[in-house]
């Protein structure tokens, strides 16, 4: 996701009323969020449906890495040549 242009990527409620067409195709050129405040308070985001599938992906990836890190802490991983060779015994039948 490309980083916010806070010139550029600030909209009040009003505005973004206005100029939702021209908003869309902004958030979808751009790939950056759109913010859209309502009495100088940010109260959403308009994100482009790829930029936000791909966070979605990476919160995703993000989690299972923060399990895996928790699982090992515990005591419950595998060792690599373990885990290889489940790896390979499934991949073999």
């Amino acid at each position: 996701m490309q980083r916010l242009g806070i010139d550029q990527d600030i909209r009040s409620m009003s505005e973004f009323r206005t100029g939702i067409a021209s908003f869309l195709k902004q958030v979808h050129d751009t790939k950056r969020p759109l913010i859209i405040t309502q009495h100088g308070k940010g109260v959403a985001v308009l994100l482009d449906v790829g930029e936000y599938e791909a966070m979605l992906e990476k919160m995703e990836l993000l989690q299972d890495v923060q399990t895996s890190i928790g699982q090992l802490e515990k005591g419950e991983g595998v060792t690599h040549n373990d885990a290889r060779k489940k790896v390979l015994k499934r991949v073999a039948t």
